[in-house]
């Protein structure tokens, strides 16, 4: 079987959640504990991190896998969604997994599993590549970002040196539950035994359940915006202390959009309990990797500027925590008129997102290659309710190309709602 076979193979014939919704969802660890004792658990060979969240936990998992590697660790990195190539969810030292390796991987897989005993997802079976191709390549240390909530996630099998929680909002209720606590508690399965887990964001309703489970772990916890906190010098450095104490005082951090600095000030929690555990991490690679993110790891889809004149601009974020940060975000953009681009999935809170736009733009609702999109004309009905002026186009590349025909030289493109869309513009 060849690699475009073996594609095939994975989007095809197993659930994905991201493309097809609930379906591809299970509600227990059975199918990744009978991969990881068909693979002779393979998590077991390397050092780890895992991290959680509702938003920014793959911006901390590339800033912590940059810094690593910056110091000289062979670190691998497993993440998701992927925005145009499979591979992308699997690096090594930043390097993608090779199509070979993911050929072979499937192929030991179906020799393995002549008889279908096991029925693994799409991300089941995409995990436990990850895990034994990091186990094949003599990692030190990997960075795994959790799929979807972390209880029952498939990345839940290992026991890391550090567990993180970036923070908590209301998404996929439909799984993880109606409530912040609800969620809370099914993040808050990532909290292993005398782990320490660094929150990355305190809430008075979620944060009783994070104590509560790490007290049942014997974990300490650390609430990193408690602790630490972060300042801006200028437009391109930050100064970053401890209980008043500046640990660091000009970081240049690559990836733009001022709540990047939630995600660094959780990042910089997790370096400090490395450090603490004995892990040597100069200030020299903290800097250089903050600086060097997106080279180092490949990251891509964070406030990312993609275009000028006009400026263009895409962000990943796609519940209405992200959209929050995003709108607030573009008020302190300058630009003479604004243009949105703008898609999202059918099983989102649609009305909560929408009344979070701005009502000054001019949007372009469309819909991604995927049976999870919603319909661009009810998303454009759907936004009338909120004054929100556009028109729909069923591709991203119509309505991206009719905002461009539409702005002038000094006016800013947002491209945002979906991970999708997005990844039909980079």
């Amino acid at each position: 079987m060849d690699y475009n076979a073996t594609l095939e193979y994975l989007y095809k014939q197993l659930p994905m959640y991201q493309r097809s919704g609930v379906v591809a969802y299970k509600n227990n660890l059975d199918n990744t504990l009978a991969l990881d004792e068909q693979f002779n658990h393979p998590h077991k060979n390397f050092k780890s991190i895992h991290v959680a969240g509702t938003n920014g936990k793959g911006s901390v998992a590339h800033m912590l896998a940059s810094i690593l590697q910056s110091e000289g660790f062979k670190v691998g990195l497993y993440t998701s969604p992927h925005l145009k190539d499979y591979r992308e969810r699997i690096r090594v030292n930043g390097e993608m997994i090779s199509e070979n390796a993911v050929t072979d991987f499937v192929s030991r897989f179906q020799e393995l599993n002549k008889n279908e005993e096991i029925k693994p997802s799409f991300f089941e079976l995409s995990v436990t590549m990850a895990f034994d191709y990091f186990s094949s390549q003599e990692i030190d240390i990997a960075v795994v970002e959790v799929g979807l909530g972390g209880r029952l996630d498939s990345t839940n099998v290992i026991t890391p040196e550090v567990s993180v929680i970036t923070n908590i909002s209301l998404d996929h209720t439909n799984l993880l539950g109606n409530s912040l606590s609800l969620i809370a508690a099914e993040k808050a399965g990532i909290i292993k035994p005398n782990v320490t887990v660094v929150i990355g964001e305190t809430d008075s309703e979620t944060a009783p359940v994070f104590i509560q489970k790490a007290e049942q772990e014997k974990a300490a916890i650390v609430f990193a915006d408690q602790k630490y906190s972060s300042s801006k010098k200028n437009n391109l450095t930050f100064s970053i202390e401890a209980n008043g104490i500046v640990l660091y005082s000009e970081i240049d951090l690559e990836l733009k959009g001022n709540y990047q600095q939630r995600n660094l000030i959780t990042c910089i929690a997790v370096i400090d309990q490395l450090i603490k555990q004995g892990f040597s991490i100069s200030e020299n690679s903290i800097c250089d990797g903050l600086k060097d993110i997106s080279f180092n790891t490949g990251l891509a889809g964070r406030w990312q500027q993609i275009g000028q004149f006009p400026k263009i601009i895409c962000d990943t974020g796609h519940n209405e925590s992200g959209i929050e940060l995003i709108t607030n975000q573009l008020k302190v953009e300058n630009y003479k008129n604004l243009h949105i681009v703008f898609g999202t999935v059918n099983d989102k809170n649609i009305e909560g997102i929408l009344r979070l736009l701005p009502s000054d733009a001019l949007y372009y609702f469309t819909q991604a290659k995927i049976d999870r999109a919603m319909d661009a004309n009810i998303l454009n009905q759907l936004a009338v309710k909120f004054k929100l002026k556009g028109n729909a186009y069923f591709s991203v590349t119509e309505a991206l190309e009719k905002a461009k025909s539409n702005a002038g030289s000094n006016d800013l493109i947002f491209v945002g709602g979906s991970t999708f869309v997005v990844a039909e513009v980079i």
